[in-house]
């Protein structure tokens, strides 16, 4: 159900079918979000499926969720968060007149075309999996069918029904038959299976229900650990639809990312869970596909479906995959363009390997230019290999999404004033795509630990509150919280750090974007700076100076190492001196006892 990417399957819809598939179930999948963008228009739907601030997804959905039980009947949360919304394009009072017809015109007709064009007397389960703003949406359909089918067995899961959050919407609302809690690729089978035979549901593992009128959530199943024995997720439904509904174009297939999952878990939150990371709520425990099942499953669904872009849903790759999986893409040549999540402790060559391998957009969760700040959020990587990382992707054509991020507990001011000091020397770099507060996320250490770690007051997100009924606990269905941080830093201390991110990304939307480039020669260097508009210049380093800067170049190293390295003659503190001077002029970026050179070479590397 709305509200998701209409541009991306949903994998989700696609695994599930071929596993009940594969256990004889015959199914359908319903890529309804896809109606729903071409009825109220591709654009508008877009926007409202990609923010991610006040529950107005949610929101729009809500009256036909739950009717005269509805919180917000007068509309408002568009009038309360207005400006959260001024990125949709229009004038408050356009904006609320807009929300509201899509609320109570638009979504009810979307739900009568839903009910009437799909054939569900020929349907015995209807499953909805939701994750961000889907919630209310699935709840509406789910309430028709039962008022019109009332023999159709629903059964919800996703992201929004892990944890406590499945079991307390299961007992809210009477049109949800039974939730999987986490993984479902066991527990959906065993469930279907149960239904089939009439046996007793409480004995599928992982799933919350009523029993008697009282709910009942039953043990679950440990993560799955052989991913090579998952079936390859069916898009066929979306395709067809898309191109049918004229949300694709004929001959688009090829452009759209085809979602793929290579690994479930995090490696590295398993041992050092990242602070504000609400992900892999209840199955963190790492597992990834052998390389061969990879290479196998992108050349069967590039063939099925006429797109060779893949964007993987793992949260953090597979570091194996650097020797097996990415050598094996490059040799093959075979033209894959990849997404993927990674962690920023990459290095030159590895980078490297990645755009041969076809990697061309990557997120690596950079999230701060302040190794102190990072060592808050328990990153494991410092804020010179974040700026080394942009380096090297930058020179091999890999795309950086990234945020910066700012309120953690213990972070001082100092902290912000040396960020907004080092972004001008950076503009040669892709800048982050925005720059604000974090997020409270169920499932994070400064959810489940906040009392400890400098935070009160946590509260659902005010916007749920104009979604969801009086009788739903909040408190165990949200997902963002908002929050006080004890002792925390003024919120003018960031403001130059918003101001030179906001220059940053200006300056990447020229005509020519900003250069820091370099060519060298034995012991002598010249570099081309073109950072600034107005300020270009050039700057010419011989003998010592050379070869201490282009030391630097490949990776972040010591004074002590380069001395090792150049036997300069020089002691670790003239090193060092050196260093500070090429900082003071915007060419190195320092961080504690690491140097890092920060023009990239010239001349492309084969």
């Amino acid at each position: 159900m709305p509200f998701v990417d209409a541009y991306r399957p949903s994998i989700q819809l696609g695994l599930l079918k071929s596993l009940a598939a594969a256990h004889g179930f015959p199914v359908r999948t319903l890529h309804a979000y896809l109606s729903f963008a071409a009825q109220i228009g591709k654009d508008d739907y877009q926007l409202l499926a990609r923010h991610r601030g006040s529950m107005v997804g949610e929101w729009l959905f809500s009256l036909a969720a739950f009717r005269s039980a509805a919180p917000d009947p007068d509309s408002q949360l568009v009038a309360e968060f207005a400006d959260d919304l001024s990125h949709l394009g229009v004038s408050p009072a356009d904006l609320r007149t807009r929300l509201t017809r899509i609320r109570e015109v638009e979504v009810p007709a979307f739900l009568d075309s839903l009910i009437t064009e799909f054939p569900w007397h020929d349907v015995a389960v209807v499953g909805f999996s939701s994750t961000f703003q889907q919630n209310t949406a699935s709840f509406a359909l789910a309430r028709r069918l039962k008022e019109r089918y009332p023999n159709i067995f629903t059964v919800f899961g996703g992201a929004n029904f892990d944890g406590e959050m499945g079991p307390e919407f299961v007992r809210a609302f009477d049109f949800i038959d039974a939730a999987i809690i986490g993984e479902a690729d066991e527990a959906l089978p065993r469930l279907l299976s149960a239904l089939a035979e009439g046996s007793d549901l409480r004995a599928v593992p992982g799933i919350a229900l009523r029993v008697d009128g009282a709910l009942s959530v039953t043990p679950p199943l440990p993560p799955l650990r052989q991913l090579d024995d998952l079936p390859v997720p069916d898009y066929e439904d979306y395709f067809t639809v898309a191109e049918n509904l004229g949300v694709l174009a004929p001959g688009q297939r090829s452009k759209i990312w085809l979602p793929i999952e290579t690994s479930r878990g995090c490696w590295w939150g398993a041992k050092h869970h990242c602070t504000f990371c609400g992900l892999n709520a209840t199955a963190m425990q790492f597992r990834a596909k052998s390389a061969s099942r990879v290479v196998n499953e992108l050349a069967q669904q590039a063939r099925r479906h006429r797109s060779l872009r893949f964007e993987a849903v793992d949260n953090i790759l597979e570091m194996s995959y650097l020797k097996d999986l990415f050598p094996e893409l490059a040799e093959s040549e075979a033209g894959y363009e990849l997404f993927y999540e990674v962690k920023a402790n990459l290095d030159r060559e590895q980078v490297k390997l990645m755009a041969q391998a076809g990697v061309a957009h990557i997120q690596p969760g950079l999230e701060s230019l302040s190794s102190r700040v990072l060592g808050l959020m328990r990153k494991g990587v410092r804020a010179v290999q974040n700026v080394n990382l942009l380096r090297w992707c930058q020179y091999y054509g890999i795309q950086v999404s990234w945020n910066l991020l700012w309120g953690f507990p213990g972070e001082t001011e100092q902290d912000y004033v040396d960020q907004a000091a080092v972004i001008p020397h950076l503009h040669h770099l892709q800048p982050p795509a925005s720059a604000d507060r974090l997020w409270l996320e169920r499932f994070s250490p400064l959810f489940t630990e906040y009392d400890t770690r400098g935070l009160s007051g946590k509260t659902p997100e005010h916007s749920y509150r104009y979604v969801y009924p009086e009788d739903v606990d909040l408190e165990r269905v949200a997902y963002f919280f908002d929050y006080r941080a004890e002792d925390a830093v003024a919120e003018h201390a960031y403001a130059a750090v918003r101001t030179a991110v906001v220059t940053w990304s200006d300056a990447w939307q020229t005509a020519s974007p900003p250069t820091l480039t370099h060519r060298s020669a034995p012991r002598f260097v010249q570099i081309s700076d073109q950072r600034h508009l107005g300020r270009d210049g050039t700057y010419t380093f011989e003998d010592t100076l050379a070869d201490l800067y282009l030391a630097c170049i490949d990776k972040p190293t010591t004074a002590a190492a380069v001395r090792r390295k150049l036997d300069a003659g020089l002691s670790e503190k003239a090193i060092r001196e050196i260093f500070a001077e090429f900082e003071q002029r915007g060419l190195m970026f320092l961080d504690e006892q690491f140097a890092l050179a920060l023009s990239l070479p010239a001349v492309k590397s084969r």
